[in-house]
């Protein structure tokens, strides 16, 4: 899955040099969102006091200075995705020739190979790009943003919130508490996705020899397939019903805890509302970055399953 890629030398351009720019371009717009939490505390304090002389000029400029940081934002972000998607491509492709001959060589049955030829291989490669280039922004997010989080902990009006750096330790202690309940809550996610697969290529290969023989195919057969499919598919719906729950309720609850921590600071005049407003959104990208985990606990699982998938499938083919 990594050596047809990583180190071959006809991709090693591709792999190494698309990687770098990708990382590049998140450490940009990791930047950018450190200047937009800047303008932020800035842009709030004016408004709380728009009748000072020179606001409206003021109004205008910070208009322009948030022009100057959200435009480039968005053009490296929608460049982000389409360098990224042909980089998916390109692992996939080096995933497939490599694949390919060792299958045709192969003397083993291996159970739904055309699905993880053709599919696996197609969202193996994209969902590790996709989270791998999450797990750097969340990472380069952090470094950003711990010393203004623990910079803006200062002032705090709550007694047991008045020690050094308390806004982190409280991000830093509710994403982790929030990861391992994740972890318990979808622990039986992965192995219902890897059943999933499973029960849809056995549907597919009986669907796909019908194709070619309409006369092979029973309809007792196919629908007992696809109630295959069905069971699991809603045992699937179930447990990922109170999944979403817990994920949506811990989502939810971080947007407002910010305000919790530091309503009674601004209510007291020990801080501005320039202030809660870029602790609001520097507690956030820190607390989401913490909880990388449960916001793509989904994408996890799946790539869970389908690495598992391919890996049974390599050690079913032929030797490289």
């Amino acid at each position: 899955m990594f050596n047809s890629f990583f180190f071959s030398r006809r991709w090693a351009l591709w792999a190494w040099g698309g990687l770098l720019v990708l990382v590049a371009i998140v450490f940009v717009t990791v930047q950018q969102t450190v200047r937009l939490n800047t303008w932020y505390g800035q842009f709030y304090d004016l408004l709380q006091k728009p009748e000072q002389a020179g606001g409206l000029a003021q109004f205008w400029g910070f208009m322009q200075q948030f022009a100057w940081i959200a435009f480039p934002y968005m053009l490296l972000r929608s460049f982000e995705a389409y360098l990224a998607s042909h980089y998916a491509f390109r692992w996939r492709q080096a995933m497939t020739e490599q694949y390919l001959p060792r299958w045709q060589r192969t003397t083993e049955t291996v159970e739904g190979a055309s699905q993880r030829l053709q599919e696996d291989c197609m969202r193996f490669a994209r969902q590790t790009e996709n989270l791998g280039l999450g797990l750097v922004r969340a990472v380069l997010t952090l470094v950003s943003f711990i010393p203004i989080l623990w910079g803006l902990s200062q002032g705090m009006a709550i007694a047991w919130l008045q020690f050094e750096g308390s806004l982190f330790w409280v991000a830093l202690a509710t994403a982790l508490g929030g990861t391992v309940l994740s972890w318990f809550v979808g622990i039986r996610l992965p192995g219902l996705e890897y059943n999933n697969q499973r029960t849809e290529a056995a549907l597919r290969k009986e669907l796909v020899y019908a194709e070619d023989d309409r006369s092979r195919m029973t309809l007792g057969g196919v629908m007992a397939l696809f109630m295959g499919v069905r069971l699991n598919n809603f045992r699937l719906f179930n447990h990922y019903a109170y999944f979403n729950l817990w994920s949506n309720l811990y989502g939810q609850t971080m947007i407002i805890f910010p305000y919790l921590l530091m309503g009674p600071s601004l209510f007291a005049g020990l801080i501005t509302l320039g202030v809660i407003q870029q602790v609001s959104n520097a507690f956030g990208k820190v607390n989401e970055a913490f909880s990388y985990l449960i916001e793509r606990w989904t994408d996890i699982t799946e790539l869970r399953s389908i690495y598992k998938r391919l890996h049974e499938f390599e050690k079913g083919l032929a030797p490289a």
